[in-house]
């Protein structure tokens, strides 16, 4: 089968969730079908991410969209009600280049990454179509506003309202719905069917490396997304001086592309920023603890798969854990706030050996319940018409 990929993103490098998730779903589906992408860019695209997707992609077509025609996106946004991030996408130079890619490769599925891609494909009507929403962004932005100072608050709950209200409306479009988490699929309250498509791991986190364990604490993620930079700031600031208490020599990293100011702030002889590193899996294997303190996103979190995929003793909020459906105390430690937060990574330092046990079992846990190959074959059921196995 043809199947066109419309992504917000080039997905490569792969250094934030929208584009590991689309990366290792083409990879795994153009096995058996032909894959054709387009794909927009808000950034410099990486020289090496043409070959590397030419690998699994019979075509790809990259349409840069200028910075001018962004921010008169958003300007437009204030008078049409779409929300903001769907019209910084859009731009008309792309969507013809799109009309022309279909009429030339003539896809027989079209296969739309978030609702930012929504725009490109209306009038598409005789093509099936698959959403894949991957977390419900309205959920998310709520909770940002909640803790945003003013007057920012007062745009993301703008931002909120306009989403909640695309999402209901983009479904219309789409003969199948995506998801990561259940837990974001019922924030979704479409009248459409969501099939909950959770993330894999790439087997590369599962090799064990000859490391030494010389970081004490781990965070990463791309470090200018909002809701990482609330979380690092929330390690830093309100988690770990409770930790430096009664473990003053204990040191935090932040392991991440792109970090922004407010993390950049936070660099100290206790804190270690580090950028964008070409080997995540060794920084992984050669820490002690690893946290993801997530106050904002619900879906799951790739760096909680793959922490644990390296064995690496876990903590994390209950927000993030009830996409990940690990059990507390057993696979994971979970806190509900700085102090509680502060316990566990205490825990797993004072007790090494009852770190390891636990890590052990959520290691197990990850191999059985994530796999992206897995993943694949229930999205490949789901457009050839087959009913998707649990």
């Amino acid at each position: 089968m043809r199947l066109l990929f419309i992504l917000s993103r080039v997905p490569y490098p792969l250094e934030k969730g929208d584009k590991l998730r689309a990366f290792h779903m083409i990879r795994s589906l153009a096995q058996k079908h032909e894959i054709h992408l387009f794909c927009l860019a808000d950034e410099q695209v990486d020289p090496e991410a043409r070959i590397q997707l030419k690998q699994y992609c019979k075509e790809v077509h990259i349409h840069r969209i200028p910075w001018f025609v962004r921010w008169f996106g958003l300007a437009r946004a204030v008078f049409t009600g779409k929300p903001f991030q769907v019209s910084y996408f859009y731009s008309s130079t792309a969507q013809r280049k799109l009309d022309a890619f279909i009429e030339q490769h003539m896809p027989q599925h079209i296969f739309c990454q978030l609702v930012r891609t929504v725009e490109y494909v209306k009038s598409y009507s005789l093509l099936p179509k698959t959403l894949d929403y991957m977390d419900a962004f309205s959920a998310g932005m709520k909770r940002m506003a909640e803790r945003a100072p003013f007057p920012m608050n007062l745009v993301m709950e703008a931002e909120y309202r306009r989403l909640r209200a695309y999402e209901l409306d983009a479904a219309r479009y789409f003969k199948h719905h995506l998801i990561i988490s259940e837990q974001d699929a019922n924030c979704i309250d479409i009248e459409a069917s969501i099939h909950v498509i959770p993330n894999g791991i790439g087997t590369q986190f599962f090799e064990k490396r000859d490391v030494a364990r010389t970081r004490d604490v781990l965070f990463t993620g791309n470090m200018s997304y909002r809701p990482n930079v609330e979380s690092a700031k929330f390690l830093a600031n309100e988690i770990m001086p409770i930790v430096w208490q009664t473990h003053p020599q204990t040191k935090l990293t932040l392991a991440g592309a792109t970090p922004s100011p407010a993390v950049l702030q936070l660099k100290s002889e206790k804190v270690e920023v580090t950028g964008w590193v070409d080997d995540i899996v060794e920084v992984y294997q050669s820490s002690k603890v690893f946290i993801a303190p997530m106050l904002v996103n619900s879906g799951l979190q790739n760096k909680l798969l793959e922490a644990m995929a390296c064995k690496l003793p876990s903590i994390t909020t209950e927000l993030a854990n009830n996409a990940l459906h690990a059990k507390p105390n057993v696979e994971v430690l979970i806190g509900t706030n700085a102090q509680e937060l502060a316990e566990r990574i205490c825990f797993y330092l004072d007790h090494p050996e009852e770190a390891q046990e636990i890590a052990q079992r959520g290691f197990e846990h990850v191999v059985n319940q994530y796999s992206w190959e897995h993943e694949s074959d229930r999205i490949e059921q789901l457009i050839e018409g087959s009913e998707v196995n649990a």
